[in-house]
């Protein structure tokens, strides 16, 4: 978390959750530690279900936007808590952009996206010299993009971590994983094969061809 984040969060009267409920809340129990006055504000929980049904987010964005704009009616700060940095497949911008053209001021604040932890955490580094960095969506098709020069990141496999793991093996790459990164229950995966299918929604795989 920054600095500049860490400020935001303690200038704030309300905190937007993207959850159903604050015991679920990971973006909450991480950030807590560093700022604990967040124990003692209002706080707004806006579910966000994992589906890609565009009419059912669309509703979910719309109301979590209303309630948003409810509290800074009534001049209170808000603050929306995400994973990772808001800018990178984040689920707040969604709500963001509605709110901002509702004619709220609206401000972004940088966090740390995840594959950096991720690369931090094991040891190396993410992309040097001329490398290619591409950033890939794993819930959706990448069975060309893994082709793609240089390093890949694939996020947010989720469903289909079972696909990405027979497609790592197959194409004969070279992966290193981190499941939970900086978390309860952080787990190192340093090949394709160790990849356990079950590993959950925070994984993150950091791929190239081998040597």
């Amino acid at each position: 978390m920054t600095l500049k984040a860490v400020r935001a969060i303690k200038e704030s009267q309300v905190l937007a959750l993207p959850n159903e409920s604050l015991k679920d809340c990971v973006a909450y129990h991480i950030a807590v530690q560093a700022v604990p006055e967040m124990a003692e504000k209002e706080i707004i929980c806006l579910p966000m279900p994992m589906t890609k049904d565009k009419e059912v987010l669309k509703k979910c964005h719309d109301k979590a936007a209303e309630q948003i704009i409810e509290k800074l009616s009534q001049e209170k700060n808000v603050a929306f808590l995400t994973l990772g940095d808001a800018t990178v497949y984040s689920t707040c911008l969604y709500v963001y952009d509605r709110v901002r053209d509702a004619g709220e001021r609206t401000e972004i604040i940088s966090g740390v996206p995840s594959f950096c932890a991720a690369a931090a955490r094991l040891n190396r580094a993410l992309v040097s010299g001329s490398s290619e960095l591409h950033i890939l969506p794993a819930t959706y098709q990448i069975e060309e993009g893994i082709h793609l020069p240089g390093v890949k990141v694939l996020m947010k496999s989720g469903k289909r971590l079972g696909e990405v793991k027979e497609l790592l093996i197959r194409e004969k790459k070279q992966v290193l994983g981190i499941q939970r990164c900086g978390m309860e229950g952080e787990t190192i995966y340093r090949s394709a094969e160790e990849i356990d299918q079950q590993a959950g929604y925070y994984s993150l795989f950091i791929v190239e061809d081998k040597e």
